[in-house]
C-alpha cells in the first residue's frame, strides 16, 4: 500500500518515492523524516497541514 501526503491546503503531493527534488530531499524520505523547516513546495504550508492518504490509488487512480 502506497502512503503519500497531501496537503490540505492546495492539495499539493507529497510522494516519499519522488521526494522533493526542488527542495534538495531526493527519493525515499518517509514524510515523517522530513526536517522541520520543510513546508509544501506549491504554497508553504508546514507540515502540520499535511494529511495522509493511506489509499492513495484508489483516491487518484489516474495520478
Amino acid at each position: 500500500m502506497a502512503i503519500r501526503w497531501r496537503c490540505s491546503v492546495c492539495g499539493y503531493i507529497y510522494d516519499p518515492k519522488k521526494g522533493d527534488p526542488e527542495s534538495g530531499l531526493g527519493p525515499g524520505i518517509r514524510f515523517e523524516k522530513l526536517p522541520e523547516y520543510w513546508g509544501c513546495p506549491d504554497c508553504g504550508a508546514e507540515k502540520e497541514m499535511f494529511e495522509k492518504i493511506e489509499n492513495y490509488e484508489n483516491e487518484y487512480p489516474n495520478y
